[in-house]
């Protein structure tokens, strides 16, 4: 069975390139092997993740997130369960928000710069789904 989680978290810390690199190289190292695809979102110290593989393996990785000292709060935003992955093109891609015309942000949100702790978890996606179509999240591939 396949499921998709979205949640966003804030960063405890100042967000570096380097603090970048280091999440996305240990996602890119590791998701393969636990068959998850996703894409990791930034703006700030936002983060905004979906995460898409078995329900067991997902669910794991989500609790290791929640206890990762990086990020607080983590909030759940969406879980379904799917029949096919959209995001099965990325280990792990990666939007930075900075980077997205507003007019994107703002066609899912209440302003131009995405609080993902008061959008809804399905506009969220359609969101990242956006992003996807219009060729915004970077990345290699598994």
């Amino acid at each position: 069975m396949l499921v998709r989680l979205l949640y966003a978290s804030r960063a405890r810390g100042p967000v570096t390139q380097d603090t970048l690199d280091t999440i996305l190289a240990e996602s890119r190292r590791n998701n393969p092997a636990l068959g998850i695809t996703g894409i990791l979102c930034h703006g700030g110290d936002v983060y905004m993740q979906v995460l898409e593989g078995s329900r067991e393996a997902v669910n794991a990785l989500y609790n290791r997130i929640v206890r990762d000292a990086r990020h607080d709060p983590v909030t759940l935003l969406h879980f379904q369960e799917i029949t096919e992955r959209h995001f099965a093109g990325w280990t792990m891609g990666h939007v930075n928000l900075h980077k997205v015309n507003p007019s994107i942000l703002l066609k899912y949100s209440e302003k131009s710069q995405l609080d993902p702790f008061v959008t809804p978890g399905c506009a969220a996606m359609a969101l990242l789904e956006e992003l996807m179509a219009t060729a915004q999240i970077i990345g290699r591939a598994g």
